[in-house]
C-alpha cells in the first residue's frame, strides 16, 4: 500500500471556519441593509409572473413605478388624521384604497369636514372619483 504524502495547505489566518466567516459576512450585510432601510420581501407568484417581475425590477424606473402603484392601491392610515380616527378599532398600518373609501363612506357622519387637511381632502376626492362614481362633496 502506498503511503499518502501529506499536502501542505496554506496556513490558517483565522481561527473560524470558512462557513462561519461567510455566515458572519452575511449577517453584517443584512445589518447594513437594515440600517439603510432596505428590506427583502419574498412573495410567491406563478413562475411566468415571477420572471416578468424579476425583469421589471431590473429596469431603471421600476422603483418609481412601484411607488406610484403602491400610492394608488394602499393608504397609510397615520398620514390622514380623520381616517386615523375612523380606524380607532383597527391595528392596520395600511388600508387598501377600496377599504379606505368604504370606511369614509360608511362613517362620513363622524368626519369633521372642517378639520380635513388638504392632503386628506384630495385623497377623498380621488377615492370618490375612483370608487364612488365621482360623487364627492368635500
Amino acid at each position: 500500500m502506498r503511503s499518502r504524502r501529506p499536502t501542505r495547505a496554506r496556513p490558517r489566518s483565522r481561527k473560524t471556519s470558512r462557513s462561519e466567516q461567510l455566515r458572519a459576512a452575511k449577517q453584517r450585510q443584512r445589518q447594513r441593509e437594515r440600517e439603510a432601510g432596505v428590506a427583502e420581501i419574498r412573495i410567491k407568484l406563478p413562475a411566468a409572473q415571477g420572471r416578468r417581475l424579476a425583469f421589471a425590477a431590473r429596469q431603471p424606473a421600476f422603483k418609481e413605478s412601484l411607488a406610484r402603484w403602491l400610492d394608488g392601491e394602499t393608504i397609510e392610515v397615520a398620514c390622514y388624521p380623520e381616517l386615523k380616527l375612523l380606524c380607532w378599532n383597527r391595528k392596520a398600518e395600511f388600508l387598501t384604497a377600496q377599504d379606505a373609501w368604504n370606511l369614509y363612506e360608511r362613517n362620513w357622519r363622524f368626519v369633521e369636514a372642517g378639520t380635513l387637511t388638504g392632503e386628506e381632502r384630495e385623497l377623498i376626492k380621488l377615492l370618490g372619483v375612483r370608487f364612488g362614481g365621482g360623487r364627492v362633496d368635500v
